[in-house]
Protein backbone atom coordinates (compact mmCIF):
# COMPACT_ATOMS: atom_id res chain seq x y z
CA UNK A 1 0.00 0.00 0.00
CA UNK A 2 1.75 3.62 -0.83
CA UNK A 3 1.76 5.64 1.85
CA UNK A 4 -0.07 8.87 2.09
CA UNK A 5 2.28 12.06 1.32
CA UNK A 6 1.57 14.76 3.83
CA UNK A 7 0.99 18.43 2.69
CA UNK A 8 1.94 21.53 5.48
CA UNK A 9 0.19 24.71 5.26
CA UNK A 10 0.82 28.02 7.21
CA UNK A 11 -1.79 29.55 8.96
CA UNK A 12 -2.86 33.31 8.47
CA UNK A 13 -2.35 35.14 6.11
CA UNK A 14 -1.04 33.23 3.31
CA UNK A 15 -3.84 30.29 3.60
CA UNK A 16 -6.66 32.35 1.80
CA UNK A 17 -4.18 33.24 -1.12
CA UNK A 18 -2.91 29.93 -1.15
CA UNK A 19 -6.35 27.52 -1.20
CA UNK A 20 -7.33 28.65 -4.76
CA UNK A 21 -3.51 27.91 -5.95
CA UNK A 22 -3.27 24.40 -4.74
CA UNK A 23 -7.11 23.48 -5.82
CA UNK A 24 -5.55 24.57 -9.64
CA UNK A 25 -2.55 22.21 -8.42
CA UNK A 26 -5.16 19.31 -7.59
CA UNK A 27 -5.05 19.57 -3.90
CA UNK A 28 -8.90 20.27 -2.63
CA UNK A 29 -9.28 19.95 1.02
CA UNK A 30 -12.19 18.75 3.06
CA UNK A 31 -15.31 20.52 3.26
CA UNK A 32 -14.15 20.66 7.20
CA UNK A 33 -11.17 22.67 6.57
CA UNK A 34 -12.68 25.95 6.12
CA UNK A 35 -14.95 25.45 9.53
CA UNK A 36 -13.47 28.33 11.41
CA UNK A 37 -14.82 26.53 14.51
CA UNK A 38 -12.82 23.19 13.30
CA UNK A 39 -9.60 23.11 15.80
CA UNK A 40 -8.25 20.09 14.07
CA UNK A 41 -4.66 19.94 12.68
CA UNK A 42 -5.01 17.16 10.23
CA UNK A 43 -7.59 16.87 7.11
CA UNK A 44 -8.00 14.89 4.45
CA UNK A 45 -7.94 16.33 1.04
CA UNK A 46 -10.05 15.16 -2.31
CA UNK A 47 -7.00 13.06 -2.95
CA UNK A 48 -6.54 10.26 -1.17
CA UNK A 49 -2.78 9.77 -1.36
CA UNK A 50 -2.60 13.42 0.35
CA UNK A 51 -3.31 14.73 3.79
CA UNK A 52 -2.90 18.09 4.68
CA UNK A 53 -1.31 19.60 8.34
CA UNK A 54 -2.29 22.77 9.31
CA UNK A 55 0.09 24.66 11.37
CA UNK A 56 1.97 28.18 12.07
CA UNK A 57 4.14 29.23 9.17
CA UNK A 58 7.43 28.61 10.56
CA UNK A 59 6.22 25.09 12.00
CA UNK A 60 5.72 24.34 8.38
CA UNK A 61 9.22 24.72 7.06
CA UNK A 62 10.19 22.25 10.10
CA UNK A 63 7.84 19.49 9.13
CA UNK A 64 9.00 19.44 5.69
CA UNK A 65 12.77 20.38 6.70
CA UNK A 66 12.78 17.15 8.80
CA UNK A 67 10.51 15.25 6.37
CA UNK A 68 6.99 14.54 8.50
CA UNK A 69 5.73 16.39 5.70
CA UNK A 70 6.92 16.09 2.09
CA UNK A 71 5.84 19.17 0.43
CA UNK A 72 4.05 22.69 1.99
CA UNK A 73 3.51 26.13 1.59
CA UNK A 74 5.17 29.04 3.32
CA UNK A 75 6.77 32.44 2.77
CA UNK A 76 10.29 33.01 2.29
CA UNK A 77 10.72 35.26 5.33
CA UNK A 78 10.59 31.38 6.80
CA UNK A 79 13.01 29.94 4.61
CA UNK A 80 15.72 32.27 4.68
CA UNK A 81 15.45 32.71 8.15
CA UNK A 82 15.95 29.04 8.97
CA UNK A 83 18.28 27.72 5.84
CA UNK A 84 17.52 24.48 6.00
CA UNK A 85 19.72 21.72 4.15
CA UNK A 86 16.87 19.52 3.41
CA UNK A 87 14.33 22.12 2.21
CA UNK A 88 13.93 22.60 -1.22
CA UNK A 89 11.65 25.82 -2.28
CA UNK A 90 11.51 24.93 -5.96
CA UNK A 91 8.41 27.34 -7.04
CA UNK A 92 7.60 30.97 -6.27
CA UNK A 93 3.67 31.16 -6.30
CA UNK A 94 3.84 34.85 -6.53
CA UNK A 95 1.16 35.12 -3.89
CA UNK A 96 1.31 36.11 0.09
CA UNK A 97 3.39 39.58 -1.11
CA UNK A 98 5.44 41.73 2.02
CA UNK A 99 8.54 42.29 3.07
CA UNK A 100 10.61 42.07 5.81
CA UNK A 101 11.38 46.02 7.05
CA UNK A 102 12.93 47.64 10.41
CA UNK A 103 10.97 50.29 11.87
CA UNK A 104 11.22 52.86 14.61
CA UNK A 105 9.24 55.50 16.94
CA UNK A 106 8.78 58.63 14.17
CA UNK A 107 10.31 60.64 16.84
CA UNK A 108 13.39 58.81 17.39
CA UNK A 109 15.73 60.61 14.92
CA UNK A 110 18.98 58.43 15.49
CA UNK A 111 20.33 56.56 12.38
CA UNK A 112 21.02 52.52 12.59
CA UNK A 113 24.59 53.16 11.39
CA UNK A 114 24.76 56.04 13.72
CA UNK A 115 25.19 53.30 17.02
CA UNK A 116 27.03 50.54 17.25
CA UNK A 117 24.57 48.47 19.54
CA UNK A 118 20.67 48.37 18.99
CA UNK A 119 18.10 46.06 20.77
CA UNK A 120 15.90 44.87 18.27
CA UNK A 121 12.71 43.03 19.08
CA UNK A 122 11.84 40.38 16.48
CA UNK A 123 10.78 36.70 15.46
CA UNK A 124 13.28 36.93 12.65
CA UNK A 125 16.40 36.68 15.01
CA UNK A 126 18.65 35.46 12.22
CA UNK A 127 17.50 37.83 9.45
CA UNK A 128 18.10 40.89 11.52
CA UNK A 129 21.39 40.02 13.22
CA UNK A 130 22.36 39.65 9.13
CA UNK A 131 21.25 42.67 8.60
CA UNK A 132 22.98 44.69 11.14
CA UNK A 133 26.02 43.31 11.23
CA UNK A 134 26.43 44.33 7.40
CA UNK A 135 25.63 47.98 8.51
CA UNK A 136 28.50 47.33 11.25
CA UNK A 137 25.72 47.20 14.41
CA UNK A 138 25.46 44.35 16.61
CA UNK A 139 21.75 44.07 16.99
CA UNK A 140 20.47 42.32 20.60
CA UNK A 141 17.55 40.86 19.16
CA UNK A 142 14.71 40.16 21.78
CA UNK A 143 12.01 37.00 20.68
CA UNK A 144 8.66 38.18 20.29
CA UNK A 145 6.02 36.24 18.69
CA UNK A 146 3.61 39.25 17.97
CA UNK A 147 2.71 42.62 19.17
CA UNK A 148 5.88 43.59 18.00
CA UNK A 149 4.68 46.96 17.44
CA UNK A 150 4.56 48.05 20.92
CA UNK A 151 8.43 47.57 21.72
CA UNK A 152 9.40 51.10 20.72
CA UNK A 153 6.82 53.02 23.10
CA UNK A 154 7.22 50.93 26.40
CA UNK A 155 11.04 50.81 26.00
CA UNK A 156 11.39 47.11 25.30
CA UNK A 157 13.53 47.70 21.94
CA UNK A 158 14.24 50.99 20.12
CA UNK A 159 14.07 48.69 16.29
CA UNK A 160 11.46 46.41 15.23
CA UNK A 161 11.82 44.15 12.18
CA UNK A 162 8.55 42.61 11.67
CA UNK A 163 6.69 41.51 8.08
CA UNK A 164 4.91 45.08 6.61
CA UNK A 165 2.14 45.11 3.85
CA UNK A 166 0.45 48.38 3.91
CA UNK A 167 2.55 49.70 6.61
CA UNK A 168 -0.60 51.34 8.19
CA UNK A 169 -0.22 49.32 11.30
CA UNK A 170 3.21 50.85 11.72
CA UNK A 171 1.46 54.47 11.36
CA UNK A 172 -1.32 53.30 13.90
CA UNK A 173 0.99 52.54 16.08
CA UNK A 174 3.32 55.53 15.97
CA UNK A 175 5.97 53.81 13.98
CA UNK A 176 8.06 54.45 10.73
CA UNK A 177 9.65 52.08 8.25
CA UNK A 178 13.67 52.44 8.18
CA UNK A 179 14.98 50.00 5.63
CA UNK A 180 13.90 46.63 4.04
CA UNK A 181 15.43 43.66 4.43
CA UNK A 182 13.45 41.74 2.20
CA UNK A 183 10.84 41.26 0.00
CA UNK A 184 8.73 38.47 0.38
CA UNK A 185 5.94 35.80 -1.57
CA UNK A 186 5.12 32.66 -0.30
CA UNK A 187 7.07 29.43 -2.05
CA UNK A 188 6.23 25.70 -2.51
CA UNK A 189 8.35 23.68 -0.48
CA UNK A 190 9.12 19.87 -0.24
CA UNK A 191 11.61 17.84 1.25
CA UNK A 192 14.81 17.11 -0.64
CA UNK A 193 14.67 13.26 -0.42
CA UNK A 194 11.29 12.69 -0.91
CA UNK A 195 11.60 14.60 -4.13
CA UNK A 196 14.31 12.08 -5.42
CA UNK A 197 12.36 8.99 -3.82
CA UNK A 198 8.96 9.82 -4.56
CA UNK A 199 7.48 10.71 -8.17
CA UNK A 200 4.59 12.00 -6.48
CA UNK A 201 6.50 15.13 -5.25
CA UNK A 202 7.99 15.60 -8.51
CA UNK A 203 4.70 15.64 -9.71
CA UNK A 204 3.52 18.62 -7.17
CA UNK A 205 6.53 20.71 -7.72
CA UNK A 206 5.33 20.46 -11.96
CA UNK A 207 1.43 21.06 -11.03
CA UNK A 208 2.29 23.73 -9.10
CA UNK A 209 5.16 25.23 -11.75
CA UNK A 210 2.38 24.91 -14.43
CA UNK A 211 -0.13 26.87 -12.49
CA UNK A 212 1.84 29.68 -11.91
CA UNK A 213 3.01 29.71 -15.28
CA UNK A 214 -0.90 29.69 -16.54
CA UNK A 215 -1.81 32.09 -13.67
CA UNK A 216 0.96 34.69 -15.08
CA UNK A 217 0.38 33.96 -19.26
CA UNK A 218 -3.52 35.07 -18.09
CA UNK A 219 -2.33 38.05 -16.41
CA UNK A 220 0.02 39.37 -19.30
CA UNK A 221 -2.59 38.37 -21.55
CA UNK A 222 -5.49 40.50 -19.58
CA UNK A 223 -3.01 43.54 -18.96
CA UNK A 224 -2.09 43.32 -23.01
CA UNK A 225 -5.52 43.40 -23.63
CA UNK A 226 -6.40 46.50 -21.72
CA UNK A 227 -3.80 48.48 -23.38
CA UNK A 228 -5.06 47.73 -26.62
CA UNK A 229 -8.45 48.59 -25.71
CA UNK A 230 -7.07 51.69 -23.77
CA UNK A 231 -5.35 52.52 -27.31
CA UNK A 232 -8.25 52.32 -28.78
CA UNK A 233 -10.61 54.50 -26.85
Amino acid sequence: MTSQLTFAVPKGRILDEALPVMARAGIVPEDGFHDKANRSLSFATQRADIGLIRVRAFDVATFVAHGAAQAGIVGSDVIEEFDYDDLYAPVDLDIGHCRLSVAKLAGDEAEDRSVSHLRVATKYPNLTRRHFEAAGVQAECVKLNGAMELAPSLGLARRIVDLVSTGRTLKENGLVETSRILDISARLIVNRAALKTDPRVAALVTAFREEVEARQAGAGAGAGAGQVAEAAA
